[in-house]
């Protein structure tokens, strides 16, 4: 019976962006070895001064750094970009080798990564981060999918990312778990951001009852049932008006909250809360104007109420 690979305690980062390079340096501030590689000279520069964390302006050379088993960690966006760098990887790894995709993706997309993988040998964990620009000092929140052997090989990453309670992170089931459970995570934030959001806009209406939102606002992050980070980021952001009021009524979406509403679609799940919080980021995104303005012509139509010019 062969013996279990050690965990890893150094990996090669694909992917120097805002979350990459945080989580580069957390690892190397707990002792790991990481070897970075990005293609925009920015992104690597931005980590020159970091002790432990090595760029290199080829993923290839990147990767031949690493001991086996190798450990090739990729944060890149989702989609196109994600799917060439992990064919790429596939045709220079060798079995044994594990790839571990962190950054947002479909977890059919998961599902499919880990059978091309594994059909060549090589191991493949899908893992949902989610922490944000925060996560470099209080550690990550991980949802990881794949079988037990390649997440025993991430071990020594997990512990590391994750925050010092060694709580934070699961391991979800099978390849394409981990990715399933942050898709729902991100669906239940798009919820949970929109009630906050017009809970706060009733409140701001009424300024002749409450005169300073902002200050119930701080009053619930203590012992309200409702008590979160997302409330605490509203709090600070209701301290702000000018710049609350300089902020353009756009909201944009990732992509996960979509995937979450077709996967409701798949299995005939109903999920009202969390596909109107979708629907409201796309109004704010103009894709109801359409609509208004056709709504507006059929009220004056029947009604022969006026209709407001654009830019009026």
């Amino acid at each position: 019976m062969s013996q279990r690979p050690a965990p890893a305690t150094s990996l090669a980062m694909i992917g120097l962006g805002r979350m990459g390079a945080n989580m580069s340096r957390r690892l190397a501030r707990a002792g790991l070895t990481v070897h970075g590689f990005d293609g925009d000279p920015k992104a690597r520069a931005q980590l020159a001064d970091e002790s432990g964390v090595h760029t290199y302006a080829s993923l290839d050379e990147a990767i031949a750094r690493l001991a086996a088993p190798r450990v090739a960690w990729v944060m890149l966006p989702a989609g196109e970009v994600t799917d060439t760098t992990i064919n790429h990887l596939a045709a220079r790894l060798a079995p044994g080798d594990l790839v571990v995709d962190g950054g947002n993706a479909n977890y059919l997309d998961s599902q499919r990564r880990g059978a091309m993988l594994a059909a060549r040998g090589l191991g493949f964990v899908d893992c949902g981060v989610s922490g944000g620009v925060h996560g470099l000092a209080k550690g990550y929140c991980l949802m990881l999918g794949g079988d037990a052997q390649a997440i025993g090989l991430l071990d020594t990453v997990i512990r590391a990312l994750a925050p010092p309670s060694g709580r934070g992170w699961a391991h979800c089931g099978g390849i394409g778990a981990g990715h399933f459970s942050k898709m729902v995570h991100n669906g239940i934030e798009y919820g949970m951001m929109q009630a906050l959001a017009e809970g706060f806009a009733l409140l701001t209406r009424r300024d002749d009852l409450v005169s300073e939102p902002a200050d119930v606002a701080q009053a619930w992050r203590e012992g309200s049932v409702i008590r979160s980070w997302l409330l605490d980021l509203a709090a600070d952001a209701l301290t702000d008006p000018q710049s609350l009021a300089d902020a353009a009524p756009f909201v944009a979406d990732s992509g996960e909250g979509r995937w979450t509403v077709d996967e409701a679609i798949r299995q005939g799940t109903p999920i009202p809360a969390i596909a109107a919080a979708l629907f409201a980021r796309f109004d704010s995104q103009g894709h109801a104007d359409p609509a208004n303005r056709l709504l507006a012509m059929m009220r004056r139509g029947f009604g022969g109420h006026a209709v407001r010019q654009a830019g009026s």
